[in-house]
């Protein structure tokens, strides 16, 4: 079975060479060397792609290794798939030519005519545009740590967090890195946003617990005054690779569990908690806490509060771990509500429509599928769109707002093109009636 699709992977990427190689045979006819560079080059991915399936273990941790082999597919493929479809448009238009010389007997040479070289010119120049990507991708974009501001207004937030600031990260994918300087670097760049509270909506690791061990350190540095949350996210429980027992897999979460503790995060598994805030007129200056057990309104001398909600994964298509009515039990009808869910779809799904309303959720999973194009104001896609049709950013409807990071780390993949890794500060506002 891995012999037949090695075969047809290797097949199916000759076929592409093939075809792509008529742009080069046409316009470096003369050099040969260069249609030799062609072939080395196809030949290297040949070879890397039978090592990738012949080296592949789904129960080790082998995830850069495939991101390698994935990257250079991609980089090799893309370019190549965009040459394949000018040049099929051409032998279209070949073949209809050829076609009418020969009815018409005007056909005065072969049946089909010659290549244009200015046709190869331009599949070759279109073609080098995604491969400089996804090169800048792999090389720095998956580390091109950018921050994404929102304010969002709502009419019934206790005036105590008016102005509230929260730091949203997602899907660290801690079994993709390879950069110490540049996680230490996003790490500073999320403590200078100086926010109340982070929080982190799942995806710790790939797969392996393990993954996260050498970086703890340095994820341990992330602080607010108001604490760090978390929640999981699908890859976190372990369901993508095989196990030698059920045992392994329950000591690999177990660990996983411990390791957000030794990050300083509070993990919540379809649970709540209660943020509190004294008035300003009850000391010099702010005081922020957590308060746990009953609501607002049963805690003598409190000050305001919201309710901060975090479920388990919960996705269309995928586990649903996520239990949000066991997570909101305790909770007033009236309170200001929060929920990390790390999968956006299920807010179309459960959450816009609970019964409980519930004034933002925060979501990852998505990673805009680490490509796409986004021109503010202009244009906003990626394939991720044919998926999930909130994907990247702030969404609102039935005056519930969701945000959709998109994401911190890398997976499969190991690089970013035009959808950048992101650090997003939400800040809340009272609206003025």
């Amino acid at each position: 079975m891995i012999l037949i699709r090695i075969l047809l992977v290797l097949f199916f990427i000759f076929v592409i060479d093939w075809y792509s190689y008529q742009a080069f045979r046409t316009l470096f006819s003369n050099h040969s060397w260069i249609k030799i560079v062609f072939w080395l080059f196809s030949i290297a991915v040949y070879l890397f792609v039978i090592y990738g399936f012949l080296s592949f273990d789904r129960s080790s941790n082998s995830t850069l290794n495939l991101g390698r082999l994935i990257s250079l597919l991609v980089l090799s493929m893309i370019p190549k798939l965009i040459i394949i479809g000018l040049l099929f448009g051409e032998d279209i238009l070949r073949l209809l030519t050829g076609t009418y010389q020969s009815v018409s007997g005007t056909n005065e040479g072969d049946f089909l005519p010659d290549r244009r070289k200015f046709v190869s010119q331009t599949a070759l120049v279109l073609s080098a545009i995604p491969f400089l990507g996804i090169l800048h991708g792999v090389l720095i974009g998956k580390y091109r740590f950018r921050v994404v501001n929102h304010t969002l207004e709502f009419e019934d937030l206790p005036e105590e967090f008016d102005g509230f600031t929260i730091t949203q990260i997602s899907d660290i994918h801690s079994g993709s890195f390879d950069n110490k300087k540049k996680l230490e670097y996003a790490v500073e760049l999320i403590n200078k946003q100086e926010s109340d509270i982070i929080l982190f909506t799942g995806d710790l690791v790939n797969n392996h617990s393990e993954e996260m061990e050498p970086w703890i350190e340095t994820f341990k540095k992330l602080n607010a005054p108001m604490g760090k949350y978390s929640i999981l996210g699908n890859h976190d429980y372990g369901d993508y690779i095989s196990w030698p027992s059920k045992e392994a897999k329950a000591a690999n979460m177990k660990r996983l569990y411990e390791i957000h503790e030794e990050l300083g995060f509070r993990l919540l598994r379809n649970e709540s908690v209660k943020l509190q805030k004294l008035a300003l007129s009850e000391v010099e200056g702010p005081v922020l806490s957590e308060v746990e057990g009953p609501v607002l309104s049963e805690v003598e001398g409190a000050g305001a509060s919201i309710d901060l909600i975090g479920v388990e994964n919960w996705g269309k298509g995928f586990a649903q771990h996520g239990d949000l009515p066991k997570a909101t039990a305790n909770l007033s009808d009236q309170s200001f509500k929060i929920l990390m869910s790390h999968d956006p779809s299920h807010f179309d799904e459960e959450v816009k429509n609970f019964a409980q309303f519930i004034h933002l959720t925060l979501s990852g999973h998505t990673h805009g599928m680490q490509f796409g194009i986004e021109i503010p104001g202009f244009i906003k896609w990626s394939p991720a769109s044919l998926r999930y049709p909130k994907w990247a950013g702030l969404y609102e409807e039935l005056g519930r707002y969701l945000h959709v990071n998109r994401g911190f780390g890398v997976l499969a993949f190991p690089g970013r093109v035009g959808i950048w890794p992101e650090i997003t500060v939400l800040k809340l506002k009272k609206k003025k009636l």
